[in-house]
């Protein structure tokens, strides 16, 4: 049954400033979900309408937003809050629908991760009905416009790996959309046919765009898919015949990536691959962890350096809001009072002074204030 949602007019009175006021110091937001949880009207929620199970370990999840949701480019991922025993967990997730869609429904394609816990709660757990929380959709993994694809004639190479297929699927559904006329190559790797993800629609979209084929990379069943194991040179002359004109979209899990972003390294093409990462970010090994400490001032907890600033925090019993782990969607983010701290995967050195970091890819040189 459709959830009746409050009009227009009435949620934009109830954003005023002045409910605002008067139901301080919670918000409007925290009584009306006590009524029905999609009837924020400044927090976004999206209650799950469908739910498929296309390949083994895996969940497709069709979502309804309510009216705060303000859209999404091609690409780009949202943080979604799942409520696990009473504790919200918040995690990143890519979004696999075209932004032109007409229904303003959403589509998240979830793989567990053995040692995940919202991942795997959502691929056991989740039914129609359920109310997931959702921020503003976030990342710079866009595909780029029809203007500026017309301007720079460059092929389009889309390469996914396992549920790393959500953003480009959302690229190549977009295209579709679009009527995009250009070369376009979508490659996509898994180990066998069965772990392959939206396959009879992926041969569906090639087919409405002209000059556009698809590609599968097989790495466990030899001969029974276009590529035979492990992204390599020899992919790259199949995939295309001049690299040097080809924008590429990246997204799986890390060798995969770290394979595609060295080869076109050595050829001199390194800014030609567009990439978003879905698992831990590479961590720059020369980056000491533990030769610092961090107070967390509000908390009134020193603690010395086992890691990150995010796990120092949590060793030290804290428990921060955290969700990519990867220093991308921003959860973590706080405000260094005082003291340096080092990005651990562009090794960058932050100021000294206030400013706000992102824990989860920072860790302590020296002494550090925290406001957490």
């Amino acid at each position: 049954m459709a959830r009746f949602a409050p009009p227009s007019i009435v949620r934009k009175a109830l954003a005023s400033d002045l409910v605002d006021r008067l139901t301080a110091p919670h918000g409007i937001d925290r009584y009306l979900e006590l009524v029905d949880p999609t009837w924020t009207v400044r927090d976004i929620r999206a209650e799950v309408v469908a739910v498929e199970r296309q390949t083994p370990g895996t969940v497709t999840l069709v979502l309804r937003p309510n009216g705060s949701w303000t859209g999404f480019t091609a690409g780009q991922h949202v943080v979604v809050g799942v409520d696990i025993d009473g504790v919200v967990h918040d995690r990143c997730f890519s979004l696999a629908g075209s932004p032109h869609a007409g229904d303003g429904l959403l589509e998240l394609t979830v793989k567990a991760n053995p040692k995940g816990r919202v991942s795997k709660h959502l691929v056991e757990h989740a039914e129609p009905g359920l109310v997931l929380r959702l921020s503003a959709a976030q990342g710079d993994f866009v595909l780029p416009s029809a203007l500026e694809r017309t301007a720079s004639g460059d092929d389009l190479v889309f390469i996914s790996g396992g549920s790393g297929i959500t953003p480009v699927l959302s690229m190549l559904r977009s295209l579709v959309d679009e009527r995009h006329v250009g070369r376009v190559t979508f490659v996509h790797y898994g180990f066998t046919a069965d772990d392959v993800c939206y396959r009879d629609e992926l041969a569906e979209l090639i087919g409405a765009l002209p000059g556009a084929r698809l590609l599968i990379g097989l790495t466990d069943a030899p001969g029974e898919g276009d590529l035979d194991g492990f992204f390599g040179p020899e992919h790259l002359a199949i995939i295309t015949e001049r690299p040097e004109r080809a924008q590429v979209y990246l997204c799986g899990p890390a060798p995969l990536m770290a394979s595609v972003e060295r080869v076109f390294a050595d050829l001199g093409l390194a800014d030609h691959v567009h990439l978003e990462r879905f698992g831990p970010p590479p961590i720059d090994p020369t980056i000491a962890v533990g030769d610092g400490a961090v107070a967390f001032a509000r908390s009134g907890v020193t603690a010395p350096s086992v890691g990150t600033v995010l796990e120092t925090a949590e060793a030290a019993g804290l428990s921060p809001a955290s969700g990519c782990r990867r220093g991308i969607c921003g959860t973590c983010t706080r405000t260094k009072t005082s003291g340096q701290v080092r990005n651990v995967v562009s090794g960058e050195l932050s100021a000294t002074d206030a400013e706000p970091i992102r824990l989860c890819v920072s860790v302590a040189c020296g002494e550090v204030v925290v406001e957490l």
